[in-house]
């Protein structure tokens, strides 16, 4: 098993910056990638970024190439997602995930809790 908790939500103005953090702990060794999620409000969670935990090959949704950086740390475990230029439609539950395979046609095998931005205009 592994477990995943986000860290870093909170309230912007747009045009602001945050960033996400998620720390893996249990059986990291199994992650093949990680990468974040979101869930707006009256919306259905869509893909943001991911990256793939020993290339490094990253992967954004168009939404937010340009403006968000996913990266990680593998010494610590734990994944990032830099966001600049926030916008209103931003505004979502992130969600930390992991994968053990490659086929990301199908469901990541671990997800966080979430944690909350909140961009306002």
């Amino acid at each position: 098993q592994v477990q995943l908790v986000e860290s870093g939500g909170g309230s912007v103005q747009t045009g602001g910056s945050l960033r996400l953090s998620c720390a893996a702990s249990g059986r990291t060794f199994s992650i093949y990638a990680m990468g974040w999620f979101r869930q707006g409000p009256g919306k259905e969670r869509e893909f943001v970024a991911r990256i793939r935990w020993i290339s490094g090959i990253t992967d954004y949704a168009d939404s937010v190439k340009g403006r968000f950086t996913i990266s990680r740390d593998s010494a610590k475990n734990t994944l990032y997602l830099q966001m600049n230029k926030l916008k209103p439609e931003d505004t979502a539950v992130y969600y930390c995930a992991a994968r053990r395979n490659n086929n990301f046609n199908i469901g990541n095998d671990y997800w966080g809790q979430g944690t909350q931005v909140t961009v306002s205009s």
